[in-house]
């Protein structure tokens, strides 16, 4: 094959990566599996009511204080495809505490995003929050075979933005005026993982996750960021 005069990108494998489906993955701290409309009422309890209503400012729906009215929405997005919605269940307690979905699934060009991500108030801060995102992660590369990853969030959200960081996601910039949500301008701030990467921020997961890595209260011993080889 002649080489272009231009530069031009390096071969990639063309074949599809496989599209989610609704699994069961299951971890030490949680397990995620399909939502279902029945998951509506611990979800509610988790992230609904007085206090909470700060969970849904970057949200693009909610807060809700009407069970039967959110009880609707989770039902759709158990309906949903793409979105595709997991529940977050808690392994000690056995409930509902939080949603996450893989979502604008491109299997053609192995691309897919983690979005939509609730975690209830008794998630939040956990080991089991982590590992619900180390989960899809390994899920995303190692069963369905993405080149990459994505996670995108509300320029202004601070918290999401370090979670990204932490969880291994490179910051790539800013999408000005990228959407209305809730009749509010957006400017969307855009991270990935991308496959090469992938290998380091699994082990780093794996290792963070471990038992030993936490001491008898509970608090980790070494960070998830230093866990991961530095990238400078």
């Amino acid at each position: 094959m002649t080489q272009p005069a231009l530069p031009i990108g390096p071969f990639v494998d063309p074949d599809p990566a496989l599209r989610p489906e609704r699994v069961t993955l299951t971890g030490r701290f949680v397990t995620l599996v399909p939502l279902e409309a029945d998951h509506a009422d611990a979800l509610f309890d988790a992230a609904c009511g007085p206090g909470r209503d700060d969970l849904w400012t970057y949200m693009f729906d909610g807060p809700f204080s009407d069970r039967a009215v959110f009880a609707a929405n989770i039902a759709q997005k158990a309906a949903s495809t793409d979105p595709l919605f997991f529940a977050i269940v808690d392994n000690g307690s056995r409930r509902v505490v939080g949603h996450a979905a893989l979502m604008r699934i491109d299997v053609v060009h192995r691309v897919i995003e983690v979005g939509n991500i609730m975690f209830g108030a008794p998630l939040q801060r956990t080991p089991g929050a982590t590992e619900s995102m180390a989960l899809l992660a390994r899920y995303v590369f190692e069963t369905l075979g993405y080149r990459r990853y994505e996670w995108k969030c509300n320029a202004m959200n601070e918290p999401s933005r370090v979670a990204a960081h932490r969880l291994g996601f490179t910051f790539e910039g800013v999408f000005r005026q990228h959407m209305i949500v809730k009749g509010r301008n957006r400017d969307t701030a855009w991270f990935s993982i991308l496959d090469t990467e992938w290998p380091a921020c699994g082990s780093a997961f794996e290792g963070w996750l471990a038992a030993g890595n936490f001491d008898a209260d509970g608090r980790q011993r070494r960070s998830l960021a230093a866990l991961r080889p530095s990238t400078t």
